[in-house]
């Protein structure tokens, strides 16, 4: 499945054969990699990953990550950020250190540093998508030159469209998984209850649908509504680092009931958001799911579990009926755009 991106030197030759050095920045785990391009296409050649905010900065990193491959300095830099990129810079709470492109190019001695954010770098990604990274997960009728949204739950709630300009695909980043969750049942305000006494009074659509929103969910059901938890999984999470991953294979195992809950929660509030960037972006040219969490749960986000919650609408349901969504299960989209973007956008 291949994408036709907005890259405009693509085929200019003076870009053929660069050395890229290109960065996924993410709130957990930050993965660099070493690019050459050749003839439009980016080449592999060495690749780490580096946990995120065991550093003081990214430079940091990415000195380790030359020292320790032993090779020249790359041509350009490229960085996709989980975050607001604004003037060269991004901070998140996610990530302790800021990112700014200034300040890189003067500690690395490097002219060309890029800096996009993350779900930008993913849509970039899409330019060489093999068939096999692309699942699709409920067919559609998508329009010709319609707008694609892209949702990728991961340490946070990333968010993009691609939207068509009448000749490309072009990357348009969001912060979208900022924006307010309003609750539907009686039991969603109790979990938005539940949540705003870690959070806050504003429960943004991230603590539904991310990586540590599956143990926020649990708790909830645990603590708030009363579910029983056995002593085998009260060790387990006593122990785990990523207490998320703990419920989540538990409920792929199909061990405990709560468990199973929490994630069937989850994907519900995945596709209604889903259903929400849709119809923002009236993307009918589909939507893809993306980031570390949909392919850690495939087995809950199949037709059947996220039909009914993607559909469910006022008036627009002929519009979302029409509309395919993609499975992502390429872990280094984001990587290979922020190397594409790095060598072909400028």
């Amino acid at each position: 499945m291949k994408f036709p991106l907005y890259l405009p030197q693509i085929e200019n030759p003076a870009n053929n054969n660069l050395s890229i050095l290109a960065a996924d920045v993410g709130g957990t785990k930050t993965n660099i990699a070493q690019f050459v391009s050749q003839n439009g296409k980016m080449v592999l050649q060495l690749e780490e990953t580096y946990t995120t905010n065991h550093y003081n900065s990214l430079t940091e990193i990415i000195l380790d990550f030359i020292k320790k491959n032993n090779f020249e300095k790359p041509d350009r830099i490229s960085i996709g950020a989980a975050g607001p990129v604004v003037n060269g810079t991004c901070h998140t709470t996610n990530i302790k250190f800021k990112i700014d492109v200034t300040e890189l190019s003067r500690d690395l001695q490097i002219d060309k540093v890029y800096l996009i954010n993350d779900l930008e770098a993913t849509a970039f990604g899409m330019t060489e998508m093999d068939d096999e990274f692309m699942v699709t997960m409920r067919n559609g009728n998508p329009s010709i030159g319609g707008h694609i949204a892209i949702l990728a739950p991961g340490t946070g709630l990333g968010e993009a469209c691609l939207f068509w300009d009448g000749k490309y695909l072009r990357p348009m980043p969001s912060e979208g998984g900022h924006s307010e969750f309003a609750p539907r049942t009686d039991v969603e305000f109790e979990l938005v209850k539940f949540l705003q006494k870690t959070y806050g009074e504003i429960i943004v659509w991230e603590r539904l649908v991310s990586g540590p929103a599956i143990y926020k969910i649990y708790e909830f059901l645990r603590d708030v509504k009363g579910y029983e938890e056995q002593a085998w999984l009260t060790q387990k999470l006593a122990e785990a680092k990523d207490k998320s991953a703990v419920i989540s294979e538990t409920a792929m195992s199909g061990l405990c009931t709560t468990c199973v809950l929490a994630m069937e929660m989850l994907v519900d509030f995945m596709a209604r958001r889903a259903n929400n960037m849709v119809l923002n972006y009236k993307a009918t040219g589909g939507l893809i799911l993306a980031g570390g969490i949909p392919p850690r749960i495939y087995n809950f986000i199949n037709k059947d579990k996220i039909e009914e919650s993607f559909l469910k609408c006022d008036e627009m349901e002929p519009l979302l009926a029409g509309i395919p969504i993609y499975l992502n299960l390429n872990s280094k989209t984001a990587l290979y755009g922020a190397a594409y973007y790095g060598a072909f956008f400028e």
